[in-house]
C-alpha cells in the first residue's frame, strides 16, 4: 500500500491577466479625464473698452443682430438668409452715401460667424467706418 502526500488538487495558481486588464482600464480613464480637466481650466481674458474719447454722437447706421442670428438694419428686419438680403437692406437705408459711421451691435450671445457677416457685407458695399458697440467696463475691473 502506498502511502503519499500527493496534493496537486490543493495548488493555488493566482491568475493576474484580470486585474491587469483592469488596472489598464483604470489608467485609461485617469489619462483621459485629466486631459479634458486641464482644457476646462483655460484662462481667456477679454478686451475691455473705455468710455473716455467717445463721440457721443448717433450713428447714422445701425445694423442689430440678436442671438438667434436675426438682422436688424435701422428699424428693419432682414428677411430671407445669407448675406445678399442682409446688403440689399443696408443698400436701402444706407443710400448713396458710402462715409456714413455705421455701428453693428450684436448681442453678446451671438456667434462670432454672424458678426463677420455683417461686417463682410459692409465691406463689399464699401463702408470704411465701422464700429462695434461694446458696454463699457468698471473703472476697477482691470486690478
Amino acid at each position: 500500500m502506498r502511502i503519499s502526500n500527493d496534493r496537486r488538487g490543493d495548488d493555488f495558481e493566482i491568475n493576474v491577466i484580470p486585474l491587469i486588464d483592469v488596472l489598464l482600464t483604470l489608467l485609461m480613464f485617469f489619462v483621459l479625464t485629466s486631459t479634458f480637466v486641464q482644457h476646462s481650466r483655460l484662462q481667456v481674458t477679454l478686451p475691455k473698452a473705455s468710455t473716455q474719447d467717445r463721440d457721443m454722437n448717433a450713428p447714422a447706421l445701425t445694423i442689430m443682430i440678436d442671438r438667434d442670428g436675426r438682422f436688424y438694419v435701422g428699424s428693419d428686419e432682414v428677411l430671407g438668409e445669407g448675406i445678399e438680403p442682409l446688403k440689399r437692406t443696408i443698400a436701402r437705408n444706407a443710400g448713396d452715401d458710402r462715409d456714413r459711421q455705421v455701428t453693428i451691435r450684436a448681442d453678446a450671445m451671438t456667434p462670432n460667424q454672424d458678426v463677420v457677416t455683417a461686417m463682410d457685407a459692409l465691406g463689399q458695399l464699401g463702408f470704411t467706418r465701422l464700429s462695434i458697440a461694446t458696454t463699457p467696463s468698471k473703472p476697477d475691473a482691470g486690478k
